[in-house]
């Protein structure tokens, strides 16, 4: 998630979405229009209203969320413990704005954040319980993982090229032996059961909290059936401690499931820390590597807003398509070279973590 700086970004403003609602939703074109306060990278949401909200895809790749999320969202509701966004109504292209876009329930709640949990263990415990119910809704004619989800549910494998690039470049940086060994350790297993449900996004600013208590689920842009491994890396980049042993144990998944879910999470977190070094060496004109990491990380804003990088790679953050694969790379941090150390320094804790975790687990 980024703050939201003036309004306008990705040619939409609160002007064209009043003019969108006038021409397909007369019976809401008497309410006010306004930005939120923190908006993702993937769309644009606005607040119509009190109620409701409006959100616009910023780019063609992420528009196959929309009818995805009208058609499933309904469906998977009714067998979640908590609330996903409400479907309102499906907008079509219109008033200069390309692509379609969707009306929704406003849920209320804040993302949530670590350090104002205090009971993290029950917080783990509940998004367990989302993951986990999530998991066991019928997937009969669900959409099979692939570009829609930016290959979430898939096996991290789409990723290989790049995490080795990214092995390379880090050299010196990282343990990279050690990490070459958790990539290999989740390409040498499958998903060898039926595909289920996952959400592709379990990341900090997905999950709305009331104090400790998860009240909702948001964005299922990279949801799909498949592989759930994906939903694992919380357990890193948000989780620690008691938390994560909680969160682990709940979820219920074997060795092979929590393997590829440490290479999902050490490939976005490389991929970030080689971004995040490349804005920072190319602001100091150091380092014999810049144009190679500069080249990573554009290379996956260019293949994120085709399809494959994270979403938040897909414009300087790098998630998988937005800040996450879950959150490791702050949105908000994207493109501002004084914030690459900290970039840089939080994604260094989440390898450094997933490492210590597969010379326990692995």
């Amino acid at each position: 998630m980024t703050a939201t700086p003036a309004d306008g970004r990705a040619g939409i403003d609160a002007a064209l979405v009043a003019r969108l609602i006038a021409a397909q939703f007369p019976q809401w074109s008497g309410l006010p229009v306004r930005p939120v306060e923190v908006d993702g990278w993937d769309n644009r949401t606005y607040r119509l209203g009190e109620r409701m909200t409006v959100r616009l895809p910023t780019a063609a790749g992420y528009v196959p969320a929309v009818a995805k999320e009208h058609h499933w969202l309904p469906r998977l509701a009714p067998r979640l413990p908590v609330a996903v966004p409400p479907v309102l109504a499906m907008g079509a292209p219109g008033e200069g704005y390309p692509f379609p876009w969707s009306v929704r329930g406003w849920l209320p709640g804040t993302t949530a954040d670590p350090a104002e949990l205090a009971d993290r263990p029950g917080f783990a415990l509940a998004v367990a319980g989302f993951v986990t119910a999530l998991r066991g809704c019928d997937a009969t004619g669900g959409p099979l993982a692939g570009e829609h989800s930016w290959y979430r549910g898939t096996s991290p494998a789409h990723y290989d090229e790049q995490t080795r690039r990214c092995l390379d470049l880090l050299s010196g940086e990282v343990d990279t032996a050690k990490a070459a060994a958790v990539w290999e350790a989740a390409l040498a297993t499958g998903w060898d059961r039926p595909p289920v449900w996952f959400h592709g996004d379990i990341a900090a600013g997905n999950l709305l909290v009331d104090g400790d208590r998860l009240t909702a689920v948001i964005d299922f842009g990279t949801s799909g059936v498949g592989d759930p491994a994906c939903d694992l890396v919380i357990a890193w980049t948000m989780l620690s401690g008691r938390a994560r042993e909680v969160f682990r144990e709940a979820v219920g998944l074997d060795a092979g499931t929590w393997a590829r879910a440490r290479g999902w999470a050490l490939w976005k977190a490389m991929l970030v820390l080689t971004e995040a070094l490349a804005g920072s060496r190319e602001e100091s004109g150091s380092g014999s590597t810049v144009e190679a990491a500069a080249g990573i990380a554009a290379g996956s804003r260019a293949e994120s807003a085709a399809e494959s990088t994270p979403r938040a790679a897909a414009a300087s953050p790098a998630d998988s398509g937005s800040g996450s694969l879950a959150d490791s790379g702050s949105e908000s941090a994207a493109g501002s070279p004084a914030a690459e150390p900290s970039r840089a320094a939080e994604n260094r804790r989440v390898i450094a973590e997933v490492l210590a975790d597969h010379d326990l687990f692995g």
